[in-house]
C-alpha cells in the first residue's frame, strides 16, 4: 500500500469480561500495524479467543448516528473527522454495554461510495480517522474491527465492475484500516459472492488480518444474486475467511435459519448480526420493532447452532447489546459442530455445494466442454461464440453430471479471454461446480477471477516448477487442486511410483497452506490396448493413495479403452473396479448410458445410494436394453427455438432466431407478442419458484434485447405501441440504484417505455418530471433505512400536486406493510414481481380511463 503512517503504539492487553464466574484473563494483543510485525500472533490470538468463548460485536452505527442528528442522505463517514466525539461516544457506549469488538464507522468508506459525496480523494483519511476514533473509545478494553461494506455495484457479468478493479478498491480501504491499527476486518452486507470474494482477497493477501465475511440473504434463503448460505460458506472459507456468517436483511429468526445451513458445511467460526426485526414506519420515522429482550431471546438458538460471534445490525442499540451480553454470560458456551463428511472435498458454485470423496458417493464430472477433438466446439471458440458451452453444460447436467470440466484449448486464440467467457457461460446455464482445465497459469487465473464459487483447478503435476506456479493461485483464490501422478520424468509404471509423486505433491501443498481435503489425485488412466499391464497398476495406485495418504482420487475413465473395439465394456469393467478401490470421481461422458449405469449400480453395491433411491428414480420402468430417455436436442420449430433461446439466456441464438423469422416474413410485432414476451413470463415464473436466480434472469433479458435488435431495425420509422410509460428514480439521499436498474431493464424487455432519472432525486424534481411527460406509473427505490422516510415524502409530494399516477416502491429493507403505510399503490418484493405489479396497475388505469 502507498500509505505512510509512522506511529508508535505499545502492545496492549485485552480484558476478557465474558466469563463472570472466573478471573479475567489477560490476552496480549498487538496494536500498531499488527499485520506487518506480529501478524501470525494476531491471527492465532483471535482464533484462540473464538475457540474458547463466544465473542460479542457491537450494534448498529447508523441507527445511533441518526439518533445523534445525522441527516438522511448525509455521509456517515464524514463524521469521523467533523464530529469525532459523537462517533467515539457511540463506540464507548457499545464497549460499556459488554461488546468485545467494536466496528469502525467505515461501512461505506470505499472510494466508489465516497465519490458520490465528492470525498473519493479522502478515502485513506476517513478510514484512518475512524480507526483512531474506535481506538480512543476502546481504551485497551475491546478489539477494533474495520467495517467494510459493498461498493453498491455488481461485478461482471451482472454489473460493470471488473474483478481486479474491485480488489483494488477494497485494498485501498482495507489498507488504510490496517495501517492505522485495526485488529481485524469485517466484510458485511454483501449480496454478490464475487464482490465479497474480491474484498476477502484484498484483505487476506494485502494485510494478513483475520477477516470475517458476511452476506445478506433474502427471506427466500438466497442472496439477491442467488447464492445459497451453504455455497457462500464453502466459497468464503476456501478464500481465507476467519469466520463466515450473515448480517442485515433479516431478523433473528431468519438469520438463525441461515446460520443452521452454514453450520452444515463449514467448521470455521460463525458470525451472526441480525436486524432488530424488519423496519416499520412509526411517527414519520423508520423504526425496528424487536426489543432488547426479544433480541436477547434469540441468543440461545444462536449458541445451539454453534455461533462463535454474535452482534447486531440495523436497529440494534447499546440496550440490545447489554441484554445480549447478559444472555451469553448466563447460557455459557456454544454447542459443538461437526461436519457430516469431514474427509470430503467441498466444492461450490454460486448456489450449490458438492461433497466429493470421503464417504460421499462416486461423482461424475462431465468432460464435454473441451474443444479437443470436437471440431464444431473448437470453431465456436474461434468465432467467440459461447452459446454452445451453455447448451452443452445444460445437457450434461440433465444427463447426470454433478460437476463440469471447462477447457478452451484452441490454438491461435486469446485463451484467457476465452476462458473468462466460457466460465461465465457455464455459470449462467447451470448451478453445478466446475473444474477449470488448462496447462497455462494465466488462463487458470482468469477463470478463477470469473468463477462464482470454489472451483477445482485441473491440474498440477509433481514437477516442482508446475507446483510453484499453480499452488499459490489455489491458495489465494480458494480453489481445490487436481494433481496428476506424473512429474518431469513422466508417468511412473508402478503404483508405488505414482504414490510417491502424490506424497510429494501433498507435502508441497501443506507448505502452501492447502488442506488434504482440497487435493484430488488423478492416478492416470492408460490404454489397456497399448499398455495392458499398467491398467491394473492404476487400480492399485487408487487403493494405496486412499489407504496410505488418506486422499481422494479421480480418473478419466475412457482412456482405458482407447484403440479397442466395444469400448463400453472395457470402460464399464474399469469403472466398477475403480469404484471398489475407492475412486471418488470420474471424468466421463454423461451421455454414455453404459458408464452412467455402472456408476449408478456401483453406488448401490457400495452402500452410497441409500435404499437404492437414486438408482430406482433413474431406471424405474426402463430395461437394461432400452437405456435412459434420449436427451432432447433443439426443437426444429423456429418459434420454439427462439423462445428457448430467451428462456435459457442465449443472446447469439436469440438474435439469429429473430433474423430468421423476419426473413421468413413474420411480422416483427407478432414475434414480440407471441414469442419474446411469453418467454420472459416463463423466466419470471421460474424466478418466483426459486428455479432461476438474478444472473439467469438478466442473461435472459440480454437474450431478449439481442432478439429485439433486428426487430427494432425493421420497425424504424414506424410508430410502435408500448405497454405504458414509467418513471423510475431512487429517492433523495440514497445513492444506491442496483435494484432500480434491474427493474428498469426487465420493464423495457416487457414492452414498457422507461425513463430513469437516476439516484438521489429530490421530491420536487420527481413531481416536475411527472407533470411534464404524461407517465402512467412511477417506481421509487430506497435501499438504506435512513432514506426510507424520503419515499413517504415523495409519495406525499406527488399526491399534493394532484397527480393520480400509481406508485410502486421497492428496496432491500422495505416490506409490504411499510409500502401500505406510506401510501404506495404497489410493493415489488423482487424485480420480476415488480414488473407484474406495474403491468396490473397500468392496465387497471387504462380501464378506468376508458
Amino acid at each position: 500500500f502507498s500509505l505512510s503512517v509512522e506511529r508508535k503504539v505499545p502492545d496492549w492487553t485485552f480484558r476478557d469480561p465474558i466469563n463472570e464466574k472466573g478471573p479475567n484473563r489477560q490476552v496480549g494483543f498487538p496494536s500498531a500495524c499488527p499485520h506487518r510485525f506480529q501478524g501470525d500472533r494476531l491471527v492465532k490470538t483471535f482464533q484462540d479467543m473464538m475457540a474458547r468463548q463466544t465473542l460479542l460485536f457491537d450494534g448498529a452505527m447508523g441507527t445511533m448516528l441518526q439518533e445523534a442528528g445525522l441527516e438522511p442522505g448525509a455521509c456517515p463517514e464524514l463524521m469521523n473527522v467533523e464530529e469525532p466525539e459523537v462517533v467515539r461516544r457511540i463506540h464507548r457506549m457499545y464497549a460499556e454495554a459488554g461488546a468485545n469488538i467494536i466496528e469502525t464507522n467505515t461501512f461505506g468508506a470505499n472510494r466508489v461510495k465516497l465519490e458520490f459525496f465528492g470525498l473519493a480523494n479522502r478515502t485513506a483519511e476517513l478510514n484512518a480517522a475512524a480507526v483512531r476514533n474506535a481506538r480512543a473509545a476502546a481504551a485497551g478494553d475491546v478489539l477494533v474491527a474495520g467495517s467494510v461494506g459493498p461498493t453498491g455495484q455488481f461485478l461482471t457479468p451482472v454489473g460493470n465492475l471488473d474483478f481486479d478493479e474491485a480488489v483494488e478498491i477494497f485494498s485501498e480501504q482495507i489498507g488504510a484500516l490496517a495501517e492505522e491499527g485495526a485488529d481485524l476486518i469485517v466484510l458485511e452486507t454483501f449480496s454478490d459472492i464475487k464482490e465479497v470474494r474480491a474484498a476477502l482477497i484484498a484483505a487476506t493477501t494485502g494485510t494478513g488480518l483475520p477477516t470475517a465475511a458476511l452476506m445478506t440473504f433474502e427471506p427466500s434463503g438466497q442472496s439477491l444474486l442467488g447464492s445459497s448460505p451453504e455455497a457462500a460458506a464453502v466459497t468464503l472459507e476456501a478464500a481465507g475467511a476467519a469466520a463466515v456468517g450473515s448480517n442485515c436483511g433479516l431478523g433473528p429468526e431468519g438469520i438463525l435459519q441461515i446460520l443452521n445451513r452454514m453450520a452444515s458445511v463449514t467448521e470455521i467460526p460463525l458470525l451472526v448480526m441480525p436486524n432488530a426485526g424488519m423496519p416499520r414506519l412509526q411517527g414519520g420515522k423508520t423504526v425496528f420493532p424487536a426489543s432488547p429482550e426479544e433480541m436477547a431471546g434469540a441468543v440461545k438458538g444462536f449458541l445451539e447452532a454453534g455461533a462463535s460471534l454474535i452482534g447486531g445490525c440495523c436497529g440494534t442499540t447499546p440496550a440490545h447489546i447489554r441484554l445480549i451480553r447478559r444472555e451469553i454470560n448466563r447460557l455459557g458456551t456454544r454447542a459443538d459442530r461437526f461436519l457430516a463428511d469431514p474427509g470430503a472435498m467441498r466444492l461450490s458454485s454460486r448456489s450449490q455445494v458438492l461433497f466429493l470423496g470421503g464417504q460421499s458417493p462416486l461423482r461424475i464430472i462431465g468432460e464435454r466442454l473441451n474443444p479437443t477433438g470436437r471440431k464444431s466446439l473448437a470453431q465456436s471458440v474461434r468465432e467467440g461464440k459461447f452459446d454452445p458451452y451453455r447448451e452443452e453444460a445444460r445437457r450434461q447436467v440433465e444427463a447426470g453430471a454433478q460437476m463440469l470440466d471447462v477447457n478452451v484449448g484452441v490454438p491461435g486464440i486469446d485463451e484467457e479471454e476465452a476462458m473468462a467467457r466460457a466460465v461465465l457461460a457455464v455459470q449462467q446455464a447451470v448451478g453445478v461446480p466446475m473444474s477449470i482445465d488448462s496447462p497455462r497459469p494465466e488462463v487458470i487465473l482468469k477463470g478463477l477471477k470469473m468463477a462464482d464459487g470454489k472451483v477445482l483447478i485441473n491440474s498440477v503435476t509433481g514437477d516442482p516448477e508446475n507446483l510453484r506456479k499453480i499452488l499459490p493461485l489455489a491458495k489465494k483464490f480458494g480453489a481445490a487442486v487436481l494433481a496428476l501422478t506424473l512429474d518431469e520424468e513422466g508417468i511412473p509404471p508402478s503404483a508405488q511410483g505414482r504414490v510417491a509423486i502424490a506424497r510429494r505433491i501433498l507435502e508441497r501443498a501443506r507448505e502452501e497452506g492447502i488442506r488434504e481435503t482440497d487435493l484430488l489425485i488423478d492416478c492416470l488412466t492408460l490404454s489397456a490396448g497399448a499398455e495392458q499391464e499398467k491398467a491394473g497398476e492404476t487400480i492399485r495406485a487408487l487403493r494405496l493413495i486412499r489407504d496410505e495418504l488418506g486422499l481422494n482420487t479421480l480418473l478419466g475413465v475412457s482412456n482405458v479403452s482407447f484403440g479397442l473395439p466395444s469400448r463400453e465394456y472395457i470402460n464399464a469393467a474399469f469403472t466398477a473396479m475403480a469404484a471398489n478401490a475407492g475412486l471418488s470421481a470420474a471424468i466421463t461422458n454423461p451421455f454414455n448410458e453404459t458408464s452412467m449405469g455402472i456408476v449408478a449400480a456401483s453406488r448401490v453395491i457400495l452402500n452410497q445410494d441409500r435404499n437404492a433411491s437414486e438408482f430406482i428414480t433413474r431406471y424405474a420402468g426402463l430395461s437394461a436394453e432400452s437405456g435412459a430417455p434420449e436427451v432432447r436436442g433443439k426443437g426444429e420449430d423456429k418459434l420454439q427455438t427462439l423462445k428457448e433461446a430467451v428462456i435459457n439466456g442465449h443472446p447469439d441464438v436469440a438474435r439469429e432466431g429473430s433474423v430468421e423469422l423476419l426473413a421468413g416474413g413474420m411480422d416483427p410485432m407478432e414475434i414480440g407478442e407471441t414469442v419474446l414476451i411469453p418467454a420472459m413470463s416463463v423466466v419470471g415464473d421460474r424466478f418466483a419458484r426459486n428455479e432461476y436466480f438474478l444472473p439467469q434472469v438478466l442473461m435472459s433479458a440480454r437474450a431478449m434485447k439481442s432478439a429485439f435488435e433486428p426487430i427494432r431495425e425493421v420497425l424504424k420509422g414506424r410508430e410502435v405501441p408500448t405497454k405504458g410509460k414509467i418513471l423510475m428514480a431512487t429517492v433523495e439521499g440514497d445513492i444506491h440504484d442496483i435494484g432500480k436498474n434491474i427493474v428498469s431493464t426487465l420493464l423495457e424487455n416487457h414492452g414498457f417505455e422507461v425513463v430513469d432519472l437516476g439516484k438521489n432525486i429530490p421530491s420536487a424534481e420527481l413531481v416536475r418530471r411527472l407533470s411534464e411527460n404524461g407517465f402512467q406509473a412511477v417506481g421509487l427505490s430506497a435501499l438504506m433505512t435512513t432514506t426510507m422516510v424520503r419515499m413517504k415524502e415523495a409519495i406525499a409530494g406527488i399526491r399534493q400536486a394532484g397527480l393520480r399516477v400509481p406508485v410502486v416502491v421497492g428496496g432491500a429493507a422495505l416490506t409490504a406493510e411499510y409500502a401500505r403505510e406510506i401510501g404506495a399503490d404497489g410493493y415489488g418484493r423482487d424485480a420480476t414481481e415488480a414488473v407484474g405489479i406495474f403491468a396490473e396497475l397500468i392496465e387497471r388505469g387504462k380501464a378506468v380511463g376508458d
